[in-house]
């Protein structure tokens, strides 16, 4: 088996090589600070966080570089509105940020840079680009020309002239091209600001990815990701700058998910129709979402609801049951050598290697997950210990159900029986009873008492050791 990957560059599959046999470098855009993240960020951090994850699964020694955009015209706008400087602003939410990515199982990258650190890099890089006459200084302000740059538009198939002909930019008489972009903008008062070569000022918004990238990765590396927004321009500004001042490429692969949708609208923050990561994690909890997430290939539009976000909360605690009775019977017999390990595994990896299939891989898990449940139930330990050993590698690939199984159970059930307003003790006293209306024959009462629970919540199974119950909602 091979990894293949969708590389937007080509707009093709392609067998994943990378530049040194391996290890892999990878830079993801990440957030611009200015807010907290919502649901259509979860989706990128999670997509990469797993294609981190399958690729040292694989074995690769993985270089992860994901930034923090720290200062732009929003954050600038946000500070000015809450009456606070740009600095705390994207302080307190660089902080909310990391309890999202804790909230949603995404693990740390390598490197976590910050634009505001690498002025003088991207300084450096307007300077070659000027040296090379691609780029122009305006009174303070510098702009990228595109029209010297051969190959403007190759990631996202646009031609120059269409660009030009269906453009939504203000007019400004001092750019030589319509489409040219801004590498470096003078300040204004009251605006954060650093010394350049053209007067007081701070960077556009492309240039840092570049800049970052070429200093933690070097040019060029092997994977650059992010959310399909930013194929144009960001990303095809990012080559433009790399490329045109370095002559060599910047990243061989290029990956990006798709858009989360609302009622199949894209969300955002502009139109108001987003869900914070935060309240998810109230709704659902944060393991949830991911699983949410995970669910669809992460180049298809995902829709979200909150009718969808709670299935998969129900998903996860079917999930957890079945790992619970498992673990339940102790350690278990040796599995990594069991036909049963190998056949899961090689499942998995075929879902994974097809381009990072998520679906595909949950619906191993969850395959593995009923098979557990026929071993469990026909007492076939070395089988049953096979599936859990198995789905403890998948799960440490998708970041899912790697929680205490038990401890998982038991937050569940204090949860929803707050909502239901019952005791255990008063649960297990209606089963003694029910129990005892079986053996009595009356199962009317015995009925009455299973539907009574459900109608609160809780859910009986009646099994070989006997009657166990959980709770829903």
């Amino acid at each position: 088996m091979a990894l293949k990957v969708y590389n937007t560059l080509s707009g093709g599959l392609e067998e994943f090589t990378p530049l040194v046999p391996g290890q892999v470098g990878m830079y993801v855009c990440g957030v611009t600070v200015y807010d907290r993240s919502h649901i259509g960020h979860a989706r990128a951090l999670v997509t990469f966080d797993v294609v981190y994850r399958y690729l040292r699964f694989l074995g690769y020694q993985v270089r992860f570089v994901r930034n923090f955009t720290d200062v732009d015209d929003k954050i600038i706008d946000r500070a000015r509105a809450n009456g606070i400087d740009t600095a705390a602003l994207t302080e307190i939410n660089i902080r909310a940020f990391a309890e999202d990515m804790a909230v949603l199982r995404c693990l740390p990258p390598t490197v976590e840079p910050r634009a505001t650190d690498h002025i003088p890099e991207m300084i450096s890089l307007i300077r070659e680009l000027q040296e090379k006459d691609l780029a122009y200084a305006v009174d303070g302000d510098v702009y990228f020309a595109v029209d010297r740059f051969h190959g403007y538009g190759k990631l996202s198939k646009r031609r120059l002239e269409d660009m030009v002909a269906g453009a939504r930019v203000e007019v400004d008489e001092r750019k030589r091209h319509p489409m040219d972009f801004a590498l470096w903008k003078a300040s204004k008062p009251g605006e954060p600001k650093w010394d350049s070569p053209w007067g007081p000022g701070r960077p556009g918004w492309h240039i840092e990815c570049s800049a970052m990238s070429a200093v933690y990765l070097g040019q060029p590396f092997d994977i650059h990701g992010g959310g399909s927004d930013l194929i144009f321009p960001h990303h095809e500004n990012e080559i433009a700058q790399s490329e045109g001042a370095r002559g060599k490429p910047l990243a061989r692969y290029w990956l990006h998910n798709g858009m989360v949708t609302v009622g199949h609208e894209k969300m955002s923050k502009s139109l108001g129709n987003f869900m914070t990561v935060q309240q998810a994690a109230e709704q659902v909890g944060g393991e949830a979402l991911r699983l949410f997430v995970l669910g669809t290939h992460y180049r298809s539009p995902l829709d979200s609801s909150l009718e969808r976000l709670q299935e998969s909360k129900r998903a996860l605690a079917r999930m957890y049951e079945t790992l619970a009775r498992a673990d339940s019977l102790g350690p278990q017999p040796s599995a990594s050598d069991a036909p049963e390990y190998g056949a899961v595994l090689q499942e998995f990896r075929a879902g994974m290697d097809d381009d990072f299939n998520t679906a595909r891989g949950l619906a191993t898990m969850f395959d593995t997950l009923r098979a557990l449940n026929r071993h469990l139930d026909a007492g076939e330990r070395e089988a049953a210990a096979a599936c859990r050993a198995a789905l403890a590698d998948i799960g440490g690939v998708l970041g899912i159900g790697m929680e205490a199984p038990q401890a998982v159970l038991e937050r569940t059930r204090s949860e929803l029986l707050q909502e239901a307003l019952l005791r255990p003790e008063e649960i297990e006293r209606l089963i003694t009873e029910r129990v005892a209306a079986r053996k009595a024959r009356d199962f009317a009462r015995a009925d009455a008492i299973r539907a009574e629970l459900k109608s609160k919540g809780v859910v009986l199974e009646d099994t070989p050791q006997g009657t166990v119950w959980r709770a829903e909602r």
